[in-house]
């Protein structure tokens, strides 16, 4: 298992400075993956993670397991909230990790030459014991890993809007298949003005001054 340290180092890298909550990333995905008695970084698709925001915080997490977006290892359901589920896909035995309520005081016991809350934060979840600093809660998941992961080459296109649906998304309407944005409400709308129009205007004032 890689030391904190290095992989403090590397999460780093990604945002050009360390923060509290890349540790908190960084030390919820080591211990969420002990308690299922998996060893890190993950190579396969065996360890199922899903965090609860994005962020800093995500990226420790991901960093320190090895699971990524790009592999369907690391999923976000986000509630706003520092927290991840770790899910044994062969066994689906899983676990949620979160921090203690009370960790922003407790951080400054642990690094008392730190005046600023930030850099006390930012020591002290890095020298506090998984006890003092985290919780770890035993979780059933209200949808199957299989449904979760779902099958690979399974394709349908929504009976209203046309668009291709991967991954078993679609949801039943009766007998036809929907996507999400057309069966419920969508996180987007469409635009009165097609975007390649103002493309196109923004071009020609470019081009004629």
């Amino acid at each position: 298992m890689t030391d904190l340290q290095t992989l403090l180092e590397e999460s780093s890298a990604r945002h050009r400075h360390l923060c509290p909550r890349q540790v908190l990333g960084a030390r919820i995905g080591l211990a969420g993956a002990a308690a299922l008695g998996l060893a890190l970084p993950r190579r396969d698709k065996r360890l199922l993670v899903i965090v609860e925001t994005d962020g800093c915080f995500a990226d420790g997490v991901a960093v320190a397991t090895g699971c990524d977006m790009g592999h369907r290892t690391l999923r976000l359901a986000d509630y706003g909230k520092i927290g991840a589920t770790f899910v044994d896909v062969k066994t689906e035995t899983a676990v949620r990790v979160f921090p203690q309520l009370d960790v922003r005081q407790k951080a400054r016991l642990y690094a008392p030459e730190e005046k600023k809350h930030y850099f006390a934060q930012l020591v002290g979840y890095q020298r506090m014991p998984d006890d003092e600093l985290l919780h770890i809660r035993a979780v059933r998941l209200t949808t199957s890993v299989q449904q979760i992961v779902s099958r690979a080459g399974v394709r349908v296109n929504c009976a209203v809007c046309g668009e291709e649906i991967v991954n078993e998304r679609e949801v039943m309407v009766g007998k036809r298949p929907l996507c999400r944005a057309c069966a419920e409400l969508a996180y987007y709308a469409e635009a009165e003005t097609d975007l390649f129009v103002f493309a196109e205007a923004a071009l020609a004032d470019h081009r004629h001054p």
